[in-house]
């Protein structure tokens, strides 16, 4: 056959270079057609690179934590270990057109996941197709794969994590009893916690700082890519906008209800859990509709207010912060944001966003309230005006009509643009969001 060029993709019209971060192969390792190869990092999103053809990886050119321009050669593939001319496989040509490279997403959420081909269990912990193919051929139930302990990076599974899971089930007969403390790589918009910063930021030795900081009493950490990018736009973002929030008490006790009466039957329809977000999402998108100025952007002395809404989700990833967007979500009922929710949450997961998945956003949510924050003053993701933050939902005692009750409680805070958001329009507008939440209808049925 022929050797095969692995090329830097351009991931988006706007993005000229990129940075590899991990080699998920070695030279003479054998890779099939679409298995992750490698991880890159740009200036707008992480993700994992697909084998362009099935083979040997005979040559790495560009090693870890190095940077070059989109379509540079990186690496060589032989596609049967002997050698040959050089040509570029189709899914490698598509980076000439700046069209994205990246595996095939995961299923919609509204199809039910087929046992044969699974990509990310329920749970959203991402799995490599190797171990995939192992688990299909063992004959391992996806329901058992949280038990396995990963001992990759982030707590992946790896072949070695998989074989001996395996082993040891065919040895007692059962599943293996679940580790203390399993290793989940990443967590989301719904889960409990992220990933240790020593994901993001790793150890390096700096002559000129280990004067001033001296081991072992001091460590320097590096920041990764997507944090040095998010640390520059949090600066900016201040040094731009005059930050003024506001911070409303809402009553979570009709949501918490609903979601609690309808966990199961929307998890056995729909293919995912239930969350608190998209209850906040649909409350904001309505809100919206109403305050529309709180839905836009400054250009010197001009206001830019979008007719449409494309919602930002904050999402803490192994990677540092990640706000991918729902499009148009204007347009979506309740079901349509959740699905779009746990979609967005699951790629961001697995590393399988494309640059125009964080692109575009006109307002953005930022759910502290999942690390038992009760209130935070979100940094505006600019350019747009505003963002929502929402904190910790706690049972507490609260006075109702002159009576004294116990209710679901949480506290929302809107950080916004005081250049063009005053506080009346803000506070309206937050208390919008508030009624929104507390009115939601009990009778809806999924």
């Amino acid at each position: 056959m022929a050797r095969v060029e692995v090329v830097m993709p351009q991931m988006g019209e706007s993005i000229a270079e990129g940075t590899i971060t991990k080699w998920h192969k070695k030279v003479g390792d054998r890779v099939k057609k679409d298995e992750t190869l490698l991880e890159i990092s740009t200036d707008k999103v992480d993700s994992e690179i697909p084998s362009p053809a099935a083979g040997v990886l005979v040559e790495i050119v560009v090693e870890e934590q190095k940077t070059v321009p989109v379509r540079t050669v990186i690496a060589y593939l032989d596609t049967n270990g002997g050698g040959g001319p050089v040509i570029q496989a189709q899914s490698v040509e598509t980076a000439k057109t700046a069209a994205p490279v990246q595996p095939v997403p995961p299923k919609p959420p509204s199809e039910p996941a087929r046992a044969e081909a699974p990509q990310v269990p329920a749970s959203g912990r991402f799995y490599s197709p190797l171990v995939l193919s192992i688990v299909r051929t063992e004959g391992v139930p996806m329901s058992e794969l949280d038990l396995v302990p990963g001992s990759g990076e982030g707590g992946r599974v790896t072949k070695k994590d998989i074989l001996a899971y395996v082993e040891a089930r065919k040895t007692t007969g059962k599943a293996p009893s679940p580790p203390v403390q399993p290793l989940v790589a990443g967590a989301t918009f719904a889960s409990s916690k992220p990933a240790p910063l020593g994901i993001v930021a790793k150890p390096v030795d700096v002559p000129e700082l280990r004067t001033k900081y001296p081991a072992p009493h001091h460590e320097i950490l590096q920041m990764s890519n997507v944090l040095q990018k998010m640390a520059d736009h949090m600066v900016r973002s201040v040094h731009t906008s005059p930050h003024v929030a506001a911070i409303h008490e809402v009553d979570m006790t009709t949501v918490v209800k609903h979601r609690t009466e309808n966990a199961s039957a929307f998890e056995r329809k729909e293919g995912f859990k239930l969350t608190f977000t998209p209850y906040i999402v649909d409350a904001v998108v309505k809100a919206i509709k109403n305050y529309p100025l709180v839905n836009s952007s400054v250009e010197g002395d001009k206001i830019i207010r979008k007719n449409f809404i494309n919602l930002g989700i904050a999402v803490a990833s192994e990677n540092g912060l990640i706000v991918p967007v729902v499009k148009h979500a204007e347009e979506k009922n309740f079901l349509g944001l959740a699905r779009s929710v746990n979609d967005l949450a699951t790629r961001t997961r697995t590393k399988r966003l494309t640059p125009d998945d964080i692109q575009g956003g006109t307002f953005t949510i930022s759910n502290f309230g999942v690390f038992g924050t009760m209130i935070g003053t979100p940094i505006i993701n600019q350019p747009q005006v505003a963002i929502l933050g929402t904190g910790a939902i706690k049972k507490r005692v609260v006075v109702i009509d002159d009576a004294i009750a116990i209710r679901s409680m949480a506290f929302f805070t809107l950080s916004f643009d005081h250049r063009i958001v005053d506080g009346a329009l803000g506070g309206m507008f937050l208390e919008q969001v508030v009624k929104n939440i507390e009115s939601f209808d009990p009778q809806i049925r999924f």
